[in-house]
């Protein structure tokens, strides 16, 4: 039976302790009482219950915190004890590779789906770690396993568990401490942590429950009772993350989860070199859908677009809404070649898809642009950079296509105009502004086009857009009419955030009023009377970004 094995590699792990300590002069009582505190928990756990009571009375013994040195037949004494009973267990009779053990429970899975239910377990007691990962390997859960504090720190980093349990005590450290540490970490990523341990004062677990672990689990566990607060914890998380990851009108992943996994499969690339692409995808001419039909029917076209991204990507592939009209497309496990053969299948799919508005039929086609995460571009910006300018290059050269993003491409960028708008009530501001950008150039953009608008409404009902290209808004915040923020938290929901750059001119130094304008989507502000220079400064920095 497995739990013989278990209680067989228990008494291995003990007849071990004491070959080394018979190597030292003497045993600290701290490290006594940490044996005895693990002991008990793992006999409790494993049915044990003789061997759990003594240890109870072992641990209670000796102090927590002295460095009392435990002579030898004094520690000998107590754990021939143990042996003893075990030994009337008959459990001491088929020996186990126990370094074996602690080899495997030290393992990771080299290669791991970011959306899989890791399990992380910090404690040091081998005989119930390895009892507990069997438990959950048997039920689908990867686990990884961490002996000492600073190893379950690291792994806690680098591996990104979804849930972990953490003994209270460590031998290099408290639990308490390392919850600590991590617990800032793990509330943003919504990580479950449980502490077990086999006290079960109030004082530890209301420590540990101001400390901001979510559970307290008193060993001796019951595997069944924890499985099931696993599932439960885990489906928490994850009804945590939908409620404030995905767009509540297309039903994609929004721009934070986007952001999230972008992360994590650049970190998994990274450990893995499995390939993994990116699409930046824009929906063609949509401003004049809306225009046309309506927001309404626009808003019917996007959460088609996403129904049928699903239906043609499938798992493991993420399809988010990147802002606007503009989607991205994360597929790990893709190189380029496979990408696009995903997005074909997609454009196939749109072509299939008519709209109807009163007695009009239309349909919507999309560009999208491809990068391959690679060691040159392994940084979020620099592989949405890539991506972005072979979707403008897809725009630029006739739409309703996909690319793949080349070594050319920035040289190409150049060709394409920047353009540069002044929007704001005061006419000499607006000439003055003019003046000073016409013959500007920036070092990605030869072509510089400069145009101004008295007003807000006069700037929203022109031509000023022109879809593949990029823009700098230089947006007055008080005007007659609709005000600058109103045109701000337009432009935002209307148009591509990605080619639109937009820098408020406010004559107010109030916070609030900047604030403000920064949480509708601008990307800088400046603050009246200004100078020149530190304009052209500004705007050189954006165009730079673009």
């Amino acid at each position: 039976m497995r739990t013989n094995k278990y209680k067989q590699l228990m008494g291995q792990r003990i007849v071990q302790t004491m070959g080394e300590w018979s190597k030292q002069v003497g045993v600290e009582e701290q490290e006594m009482h940490r044996f005895f505190h693990n002991l008990k928990g793992t006999s409790g756990t494993l049915g044990l219950t003789q061997i759990e009571s003594y240890s109870q009375q072992m641990e209670a013994a000796f102090s927590s915190d002295s460095d009392h040195l435990i002579r030898q037949e004094n520690w000998e004494r107590a754990l021939h004890s143990v042996i003893g009973m075990l030994e009337e267990e008959a459990l001491l009779g088929q020996p186990l590779n126990a370094d074996s053990a602690a080899e495997e429970v030290h393992a990771v899975p080299e290669k791991t789906c970011p959306s899989q239910n890791r399990i992380l377990i910090i404690d040091d007691d081998i005989s119930f770690v390895t009892l507990i990962k069997e438990e959950l390997e048997k039920n689908n859960y990867p686990v990884s396993i961490a002996l000492n504090a600073e190893r379950g720190l690291k792994l806690f980093y680098d591996w990104k568990p979804n849930l972990i349990l953490l003994d209270y005590i460590l031998p290099d450290k408290s639990g308490l401490d390392v919850l600590s540490q991590m617990i800032e970490k793990a509330k943003q990523s919504h990580i479950p942590i449980m502490m077990i341990s086999a006290d079960a004062s109030l004082d530890k677990q209301i420590a540990a429950y101001e400390t901001g672990a979510m559970d307290y689990l008193a060993k001796p566990l019951d595997i069944k009772l924890l499985l099931t607060l696993l599932a439960n914890r885990l489906t928490m998380k994850t009804e945590w993350e939908r409620s404030i990851t995905i767009d509540e009108l297309t039903g994609a992943f929004n721009r934070r989860h986007f952001n999230h996994m972008l992360n994590l499969l650049i970190d998994d690339f990274g450990r893995s070199g499995a390939p993994f692409s990116l699409a930046m995808m824009d929906l063609d001419h949509f401003k004049k859908v809306n225009d046309t039909y309506g927001h309404l029917k626009g808003d019917e076209v996007l959460q088609a677009f996403v129904a049928a991204a699903k239906r043609v990507a499938g798992k493991p592939n993420i399809i988010c809404r990147y802002g606007g009209e503009e989607f991205s497309l994360l597929m790990p496990g893709a190189d380029a070649a496979e990408a696009i053969r995903i997005l074909e299948r997609l454009h196939r799919q749109m072509q299939t898809l008519h709209f109807q508005s009163d007695e009009h039929s239309f349909q919507v086609t999309f560009s999208a642009g491809v990068s391959q995460l690679a060691q040159h571009n392994r940084h979020p910006e620099k592989l949405i950079e890539e991506a972005d300018q072979a979707l403008y290059r897809a725009k630029r050269t006739g739409r309703n296509q996909s690319i793949v993003y080349s070594e050319e491409m920035p040289k190409l960028e150049q060709e394409s105009p920047l353009h540069i708008m002044v929007v704001d009530d005061d006419p000499l501001m607006r000439e003055i502004v003019v003046r000073q950008f016409a013959g500007w150039r920036s070092q990605r953009h030869k072509q510089v086009q400069v145009n101004s608008y008295p007003d807000g409404t006069t700037f929203m009902h022109s031509d000023w857009y022109c879809e593949g290209e990029r823009h700098i808004i230089l947006l007055d915040c008080t005007m007659p009419g609709l005000d600058g923020i109103e045109v701000l938290g337009s432009l935002r929901r209307l148009y591509p955030e990605q080619s639109i750059y937009i820098v408020m001119l406010t004559a107010r130094s109030d916070n609030a009023d900047i604030i403000r304008a920064l949480q509708q989507g601008a990307d800088d502000y400046i603050v009246k009377p200004f100078h020149l220079e530190e304009l052209v400064l500004r705007i050189e920095r954006l165009a730079n970004r673009l």
